[in-house]
C-alpha cells in the first residue's frame, strides 16, 4: 500500500487573505484563512432539519436556528456548518425548495452577524451555488460528490470556496446495510486520490481542500475505529483531515447509550484523532470538545518534539 500511496478575533486561525494563498498549513475558505496548523480547528454543527439524529428538531425554525449559531460562534466554534437534509442512516432525500427554504434564510443572517467560515452541508449543487450566494464559503458534499457530479465543476467555477472531500459508501438510505470492504483504508484512499485527481485537472487548487474519511458513512464499528487509528495514512496527501464522530452511532453502540448521553464517548474519539493527524473537528458540544483538544493538542505537540 506505501507504494501505491507513493505513487500518487479571539486568537483566531483566520483572517483576511491575501492576494497569494501558498502558505503552509492555511485552508483557504473564501476571504478567509484558516490555520489548521496553529491548533486544530471545531466545525460547530448546525442542522436545520427535524429528523437529525442527534437533534434533529431542535434548531428547526429559523430563529432558533440563527439562535444556536450565535451561541457556537460565542463558544468558539471556527466554522459553522449548517445543514438542511439528514442524512443519518435510512434518512430520504428532502426536495430542492424544502432545502433551501430551511438553510439559505439562517446563512443570510448568519452571514451578516459573525466573521468566520460558514459551511453548507448538502449533496445538491443548486443548494450549494445559493448558499454561496448567501454567504457560505465552505462546500461539504458528505456524499463524496458522488450524488452529483456538478458538484466539483461548482467548485472549479468559483476560484475561492472551500470544499470537504468525503468518503461515503452508498446513499443514507443503504450505507449501513452491512458496509463490505476488501481493504478499508486502501479504498478510501484510492477514492480521495482519485477526487484528488479530478479536483487537479478542473483546476481546483488544493489548499482549498480538505479530506473527510466519513465516520459513520457506510462503516461498521470496526470500521470506524480503523479509520481513526489510521489516519497517518491520510495525512500524507498533506491536506488537513477532517473529522465528525460526534455523538456517532459507533459511540452508541459501543456504549449502549442515546445520542444525548454520549459526550464522554465523542470526547475520547476526538483526542485520538487529533493524536493522529486530524486538524478540523466536526462537533456538536463546542465548549466541552475545544478543553479536549487543547489537552490532546498538548499532548501531540509534546510526542511530535519526542519529549
Amino acid at each position: 500500500m506505501k507504494k501505491k500511496r507513493d505513487s500518487l478575533k479571539r486568537e483566531s486561525p483566520f483572517f483576511s487573505a491575501p492576494s497569494s494563498h501558498q502558505n503552509s498549513g492555511h485552508w483557504c475558505c473564501g476571504h478567509f484563512l484558516l490555520n489548521y496548523q496553529k491548533r486544530p480547528l471545531v466545525m460547530g454543527i448546525l442542522n436545520v432539519t427535524p429528523d437529525s439524529f442527534s437533534d434533529g428538531g431542535q434548531f428547526f425554525k429559523p430563529e432558533k436556528a440563527l439562535e444556536h449559531a450565535l451561541q457556537l460562534v460565542s463558544e468558539g466554534a471556527d466554522i459553522i456548518d449548517i445543514g438542511g437534509e439528514s442524512t443519518r442512516p435510512g434518512a430520504l432525500s428532502v426536495p430542492l425548495e424544502e432545502e433551501a427554504a430551511r438553510v439559505l434564510p439562517v446563512i443570510r443572517a448568519l452571514a451578516q452577524q459573525i466573521s468566520i467560515p460558514i459551511s453548507i452541508d448538502t449533496r445538491k449543487p443548486e443548494i450549494a451555488r445559493r448558499a454561496i450566494a448567501a454567504g457560505a464559503s465552505i462546500l461539504n458534499d458528505v456524499s463524496g460528490v458522488n450524488a452529483d457530479p456538478e458538484m466539483l465543476s461548482l467548485a472549479a467555477e468559483d476560484s475561492k470556496t472551500a470544499l470537504v472531500i468525503m468518503h461515503a459508501k452508498g446513499s443514507p438510505q443503504t450505507m449501513q446495510d452491512a458496509p463490505r470492504y476488501d481493504d478499508l483504508i486502501e479504498e478510501v484512499y484510492a477514492f480521495f486520490q482519485a477526487r484528488l485527481s479530478q479536483a487537479d485537472a478542473l483546476g481546483i487548487s488544493r489548499d482549498r481542500i480538505a479530506l473527510d474519511p466519513g465516520i459513520g458513512f457506510g462503516k461498521t464499528i470496526v470500521h470506524n475505529l480503523s479509520l481513526i487509528h489510521k489516519l497517518p495514512c491520510f495525512s500524507e496527501f498533506g491536506l488537513p483531515l477532517l473529522l465528525g464522530p460526534s455523538r456517532k452511532s459507533f459511540i452508541g453502540d459501543m456504549l449502549d447509550l442515546p445520542p444525548s448521553e454520549r459526550l464522554e464517548g465523542t470526547a475520547a474519539a476526538v483526542a485520538i484523532a487529533v493524536f493522529q493527524g486530524a486538524r478540523i473537528l466536526r462537533v456538536h458540544d463546542l465548549v466541552e470538545m475545544k478543553r479536549v483538544l487543547v489537552i490532546a493538542e498538548g499532548i501531540r505537540k509534546q510526542a511530535s518534539a519526542g519529549e
